[in-house]
């Protein structure tokens, strides 16, 4: 298959080869320990931990950069993720899992964040700069999608095997193994669908063959309005680090406590269906709208998009409405039958559809600041401290939601949003940056 000039062929999956790990690592892992008998607090701290690699993975970015294609990178990545995703699957019914799937999840994670920088660098470096705009928001949409076939479909197939076998321990090792598998069908077909050639006549300008590490950083910190920039990227997802974390516990602890009371496969068919068609949607919305008007235009009601849906959840935690509507989905391989939550199908498809809207201009925004020499890193560094944004508040989450109860919590993060909504008001870039010439 010639795939060169045809980035159809490869933006999806090699984006998808992203997202999955990233979803299991930060957001599956969540439900899976919940199911498992973890309690909230050791599973928001634990599981923000995961972060830490894409936290620091501008010390290595670098190296990357220097040092082989970033075709070879990520393929190497791919295989090591799809591995420590198996393993897993086979230690969970162990006495000590959760250590060992802990350290596992910890390999998978620096894996996806090397992932990332190499399949970043690759995107930055192979598309011409015209196309990138565009391609943004399919490369964004296919991210989430294939991060909504984690938190949604595997879900919902955990879901399944913990009605059909009644037991949690044999359902989870059984989903992580397949989405191993599934990793590694993705791996390969990347293998044979990327471009083997890497566009040297981009990577010219772009080259940081005689530049030392330092430099690298250096030249990043001199960035226009940096102080300004650092500060928008660390409190940006403020709002959204907690509620990621909280989210899934809040959707299946029964209301007694504050939840919704749903199961497992309510989850997942309310993500992994639902919520996957309003993603689509506003990730692919948001790439044409930048594309048209730029980014100047779109950024706050992209960012408002993204952040008030929050409220539909505020509602949810204060009524927990109990308002059903029967859902059928017949599959070739399963057939799906259920009475969902009304409501809460509607906020998530709202959140689902403002996420994909709004994180495309945000990530916009980052290839703003990672634009000039050492594209690839600069990139890394912002998506860095992106990470950092959502580590920190990720860990306290359990905490806060404890403290605070769930109906106190979501107004807090709700609250959490608007430093980043203030800051994005003061920032400078090109008028028409992302729109597409004539």
């Amino acid at each position: 298959m010639k795939t060169d000039n045809k980035p159809w062929f490869w933006i999806p999956l090699l984006n998808f080869a992203s997202g999955l790990p990233y979803a299991i690592i930060i957001s599956v892992s969540v439900l899976m320990y919940k199911k498992l008998g973890i309690d909230n607090k050791s599973v928001g701290f634990y599981t923000s931990l995961f972060y830490l690699p894409w936290v620091i993975k501008p010390l290595w970015s670098p190296f990357i950069d220097l040092h082989g294609t970033k075709r070879k990178w990520f393929l190497l990545m791919q295989i090591i993720i799809s591995l420590s995703f198996l393993i897993i699957g086979f230690i969970i019914p162990l006495n000590n899992f959760l250590t060992l799937s802990l350290a596992l999840f910890s390999i998978a994670a620096f894996a996806s964040a090397s992932n990332d920088v190499a399949t970043d660098g690759y995107y930055l470096l192979t598309l011409k700069p015209e196309q990138q705009s565009f391609f943004l928001g399919i490369r964004s949409t296919f991210y989430k999608l294939a991060g909504l076939t984690g938190s949604g479909l595997m879900v919902l197939f955990a879901g399944h095997l913990e009605n059909k076998y009644n037991d949690n321990v044999k359902a989870w090792s059984y989903t992580m193994i397949f989405v191993g598998l599934i990793m590694t069908f993705v791996t390969i077909y990347n293998f044979f669908a990327t471009p083997k050639t890497e566009e040297n006549n981009i990577l010219d300008n772009n080259s940081i063959e005689n530049k030392s590490f330092g430099e690298v950083f250096a030249t990043f910190f001199k960035k226009k309005q940096i102080g300004l920039v650092l500060a928008f990227i660390l409190v940006f997802r403020l709002g959204e680090s907690q509620l990621l974390k909280m989210l899934n516990p809040f959707l299946v602890d029964p209301k007694n406590v504050g939840g919704m009371g749903l199961q497992t496969e309510d989850v997942g068919i309310i993500y992994g269906t639902l919520g996957i068609t309003a993603l689509t949607i506003g990730g692919i919305l948001a790439g044409i709208a930048i594309s048209k008007y730029g980014l100047t235009k779109c950024m706050l009601p992209m960012f408002l998009a993204m952040h008030l849906p929050i409220l539909g959840f505020v509602g949810l935690a204060h009524f927990q409405p109990v308002e059903l509507f029967h859902f059928h989905l017949n599959l070739y391989f399963y057939e799906f039958d259920s009475n969902l939550n009304l409501y809460t199908s509607i906020v998530v498809i709202a959140e689902q559809f403002g996420y994909g809207f709004g994180f495309t201009g945000f990530m916009m925004y980052l290839i703003h600041v990672a634009e000039g020499e050492s594209k690839t890193s600069h990139y890394s560094l912002a998506t860095g401290f992106m990470a950092l944004g959502m580590m920190l508040p990720g860990m306290l989450s359990g905490y806060i939601q404890e403290f605070l109860g769930y109906q106190n919590f979501f107004i807090w993060v709700l609250l959490a949003t608007i430093p980043g909504l203030i800051l994005s008001r003061f920032l400078e870039f090109p008028k028409d940056f992302g729109k597409k010439t004539a």
